[in-house]
């Protein structure tokens, strides 16, 4: 019976305060959405990545020949570690579309394929040498559907192929940067169809499909193969850690996998330390209540479990509101936007039901420890003193009051304010740390935003030529063969790398450029520039701050390009440069040659004389056979604005639940502040203080605690922001750590928005303080 009452009360006690309530549980269902939708985002991308791989078996090695028989492949076959090889050939084409070229990477499909097997969306595999199944995306960019005709060139030859369906594979998770479907595309043909395709007009190969035994090293496996090539027209290979949309997506799941565990705990913190300050404010605001039912016989263990009931009502609301809110929200949002940075056929995700349960589980416990240590002292007074309000504090003079001179000409309304403050020093205090926290993660929300919008413009300082031709493979860059109006140009090439560090070893990119290749600019992290030396290595500053690495250090390099038979070398390292995109290390052809290793470029950079040469040499190029792909400003821009793009939808939500932090601290403090001084506001009224003057009082009180606040959040967000960026960075993702001035000051001036619109809301609780109810003795 007693229970039901309390269980009554415990409602009303909510419905009372039901602004407060809401704003508690939004607090708690920030870090309950984070959380079940970070947490749901990751573990399900993970495992149906792992799976995705596993089904469609995805190449463990891919080896390039100029061509290779079925006989010498069969041979290879019989490699240790190789469980089986299927061999095809590979060719690009380009198709002619309004509005410019296409590109097009063709393969052929083994005869008995297992291995990088396709996803069918539309239609069937081809059934004779006139079918071809096309890259589902680029499909739809070009409206092309089965049963279509379309024309290409391939080999300096029309073709014509029946679209017999359309497909996603394996290999192409992620094509390129941008994940463009317009400009590139992929398709398969039957066995039969190389006839039409390659060069010689017959059937050949140039291309090895390897599956490793599982728990083989592929890298000495490539080892082994490419010994065994020798005598044939060997070229190059790549294992699927290398591949592109291999590592992007690993990437992805790593950073996801980190965002998942700090977000939420961080939120999660957050919420319990205002949770925290709360409820021991709204116990102690409750000493009248309490004494009340201590001489109405209760028990102090029902009280106790009474209010201990709040935190956990406002943690399953809180925590069912956040879930259902990432349900509707966040896992549509990011379903969209994984749907548009990879091609995964099929994949979609959910929230599970026990995604509720940990924010349930961590926010009560927050909520009743604060109960159970509030209310022990009060629940150990008797029933008469707990009734009354509590003694005045004793209270020393303040500072100021020490020079008459000021303390007199200060206004009655600021000596009020001073002596409410400084009376109440504990109240101030937590009061603040909620203003705190949230200001903090608000400097953390903008300075992560700040940082996507630097790594972009990276992108662009960075690189500053028009063009970036990439050759193929067997190229002899030697005479060049260059259009007019080219103003600089300079070479390089791109060594697949592993970096050694003690036990350490790490997959990596070193490039090779001349000196005074300025069309690629490097910077230290204050920004200054910096130049490449011919006696040392410029080490980007992700793996400087992940393996301690300084300037005069010595690393090891091992060299995993076929050819170089894993050659590995100490380099001296020389500069530390900030890489927010792609960092790699760089070094000159003269160092290069220092290790006995030759240089060979495969790409070149240009600068154009003026805008009007840009479509010209464009032309040239691509009319160029050897040419295997090119790059330019636009390319550079777009990459830019597809990271900020890619990353919107997370700094809006972030920054918002800063807002919901925020404004849930402010304004939940602020009105136990007004309750439990209900006696000394409504003293003014009778005193004839207007309203205005009275809300005057509290504005003021809370702007000073803000700024207060404000000035210790500073130094502790910027040391917070630190903590997460090194916490989200990797070796092969650099995220800048330093913050700007301008991020601070939106920050604070959102702190005293927030905390203006709390003071504008909280001025009805003002005008309802009942002064008769209030000013009666506690008998």
């Amino acid at each position: 019976m007693v229970m039901t009452k309390l269980a009554v009360k415990l409602l009303r006690d909510v419905k009372q305060s039901f602004v407060q309530f809401t704003a508690l549980a939004l607090v708690i269902a920030v870090g309950a959405f984070f959380y079940a939708g970070l947490n749901s985002y990751s573990k399900e991308q993970r495992a149906y990545v792992q799976t995705y791989y596993t089904e469609h078996n995805l190449s463990d090695l891919n080896v390039y020949y100029d061509d290779i028989s079925s006989a010498d492949a069969a041979r290879l076959s019989e490699v240790e570690g190789i469980n089986r090889i299927e061999a095809r050939y590979t060719t690009d084409a380009t198709q002619h579309v309004q509005g410019g070229t296409t590109s097009l990477k063709i393969h052929s499909i083994p005869a008995d394929n297992h291995i990088n097997t396709s996803t069918i969306i539309e239609g069937h595999m081809p059934s004779n040498k006139n079918e071809i199944i096309m890259d589902f995306h680029y499909a739809q960019e070009h409206h092309y559907q089965v049963g279509d005709t379309i024309r290409m060139i391939a080999n300096e030859r029309e073709l014509a192929f029946k679209i017999s369906g359309l497909v996603e594979n394996v290999e192409y998770v992620k094509k390129n940067a941008t994940q463009d479907h317009k400009t590139y595309g992929f398709a398969y043909v039957a066995e039969e169809a190389i006839t039409e395709v390659s060069r010689t007009g017959s059937v050949v190969y140039n291309e090895l499909l390897i599956d490793a035994t599982e728990g083989y090293d592929v890298d000495q496996l490539g080892l082994v193969i490419e010994r065994q090539s020798k005598g044939l027209s060997y070229l190059d290979q790549r294992s699927k850690e290398r591949s592109f949309g291999y590592a992007q997506i690993h990437q992805t799941i790593y950073n996801n996998s980190m965002m998942s565990r700090v977000i939420p705990l961080v939120l999660f913190l957050i919420s319990a330390t205002i949770l925290f300050l709360t409820m021991s404010r709204t116990i102690d605001s409750h000493r009248h209540q309490i004494g009340i039912m201590k001489a109405l016989g209760i028990k102090d263990r029902n009280i106790m479990l009474h209010y201990m009931g709040y935190p956990v009502l406002i943690s399953i609301v809180g925590s069912i509101m956040g879930c259902i809110i990432a349900a509707y929200v966040f896992i549509p949002l990011v379903t969209a936007s994984s749907s548009t940075s990879y091609s995964l056929p099929g994949i979609s995700f959910s929230l599970s039901l026990f995604s509720v349960i940990p924010p349930i589980i961590f926010s009560c416990f927050f909520g009743l420890l604060s109960v159970y240590f509030s209310g022990r002292s009060v629940l150990k007074e008797r029933a008469a003193d707990a009734m009354r309000p509590k003694p005045p504090q004793k209270m020393k003079k303040l500072f100021i009051e020490r020079f008459p001179g000021i303390w007199n000409r200060t206004s009655y309304n600021h000596k009020l304010i001073l002596r409410n403050l400084f009376l109440n020093k504990r109240k101030a205090l937590a009061s603040s740390i909620g203003i705190i926290a949230s200001t903090v993660l608000l400097i953390t929300a903008l300075g992560t935003q700040s940082a996507l919008q630097k790594i972009a413009n990276q992108v662009e300082e960075v690189y500053t030529y028009d063009f970036k031709v990439d050759y193929k493979t067997d190229s002899s860059l030697e005479a060049l063969q260059l259009p007019s109006g080219i103003k600089q140009r300079f070479l390089l090439s791109a060594f697949p790398v592993e970096f050694i560090k003690g036990k350490d070893k790490e997959n990596a990119t070193l490039i090779v450029t001349e000196k005074e290749n300025h069309l690629i600019r490097f910077h230290d992290e204050n920004g200054n520039e910096l130049s490449l030396q011919h006696n040392g290595v410029l080490v980007p500053q992700s793996y400087a701050d992940h393996y301690n690495i300084a300037e005069g250090d010595t690393i090891q390099i091992k060299f995993t390009k076929p050819g170089l038979h894993n050659q590995s070398v100490d380099m001296k390292v020389i500069q530390i440069s900030s890489q927010f995109n792609n960092p790699s290390f760089y070094i000159t052809p003269a160092y290069l040659k220092s290790f006995n290793i030759d240089y060979s470029p495969t790409s070149l950079l240009i600068e154009a004389n003026n805008d009007a040469d840009l479509s010209d040499i464009r032309s040239f190029f691509e009319q160029d056979q050897r040419v295997d792909s090119i790059a330019d400003k636009t390319d550079l821009k777009e990459s830019a604005q597809y990271i900020l793009k890619q990353n919107r939808f997370m700094f809006i939500m972030f920054v918002i639940s800063a807002v919901v932090l925020s404004f849930g601290a402010v304004y939940t403090i602020s009105s136990i502040n007004i309750y439990e001084r209900k006696r000394e506001l409504a003293t003014l009224k009778v005193l004839g203080y207007p309203k205005n003057k009275i809300n005057r009082l509290i504005f003021v009180e809370n702007v000073i605690l803000t700024a207060f606040a404000v000035v210790v959040a500073l130094p502790m967000g910027v040391h917070f922001y630190t903590l997460v960026v090194q916490a989200l960075s990797s070796t092969h993702q650099q995220i800048p750590g330093q913050l700007n001035l301008i991020v601070m000051l939106i920050a604070v001036l959102l702190a005293f928005v927030l905390t203006i619109l709390c003071n504008l809301l909280l001025r009805l609780k003002v005008t309802k303080i009942n002064m008769i109810e209030s000013l009666k003795s506690v008998e």
